[in-house]
């Protein structure tokens, strides 16, 4: 059976009007965008204005009642593997980021996770707490992943050197390289898993 490419979203997972996270957003956009195996998406959770998780259960036990929780549940679901941006709150990802996650369950379900992570020690903190999240609802967190920290973030952030990301690309691309393999690698098995699970269920 021939499968079609990984399809990959890559989720800013901030929604504040003054977020960073646009510019590494389009830096691995434009990475992922520059191979042949795999087809990737920007997934913004500003587009899809989400209230804070409010259902009875998770969408593991009881379908969603809310729109907005099932048309991001819709949209989840076209997709092999997630790349998140991920800015660093006070150790963790943004509450933005989390109620997205709380808002689906199935939708995860054993496709691959990595991230671009930054903050003053490479949003390291908060990536190890959403790896943490992944493993609950049963994605498959990668082991690479791409850490703008300190120097580097400072480098490029509007509230220090505000430098394009491309003045400091040959200290990340080597990790973005591993992180977009690790992703297409686990993609294709997950693919296949899941179709031949899909197989002996029919």
């Amino acid at each position: 059976m021939t499968q079609h490419k990984p399809k990959i979203a890559l989720i800013i997972g901030s929604t504040r009007e003054t977020r960073f996270a646009d510019k590494p957003a389009q830096w691995m956009l434009k990475q992922a965008q520059a191979r042949d195996d795999m087809e990737v998406e920007l997934v913004d959770l500003r587009d899809f204005d989400l209230p804070l998780f409010n259902e009875m259960a998770s969408n593991l036990w009881m379908p969603s009642a809310d729109p907005a929780a099932v048309a991001w549940q819709t949209k989840l679901a076209e997709f092999d593997g997630f790349i998140f941006v991920v800015a660093e709150y006070n150790r963790s990802i943004t509450g933005a980021l989390k109620n997205a996650l709380d808002q689906a369950y199935v939708e995860w379900n054993h496709k691959p996770m990595s991230a671009i992570a930054y903050g003053s020690v490479g949003g390291t903190r908060a990536l190890e707490h959403l790896r943490t999240i992944a493993v609950e609802l049963q994605m498959v967190p990668t082991r690479n992943a791409v850490h703008l920290g300190m120097a580097d973030f400072f480098a490029v952030h509007p509230m220090g050197g505000n430098a394009e990301i491309e003045t400091i690309e040959d200290h990340i691309l080597p990790a973005a390289k591993a992180t977009l393999d690790d992703v297409v690698w686990w993609a294709k098995a997950t693919m296949a898993a899941r179709s031949e699970d899909l197989a002996k269920a029919a």
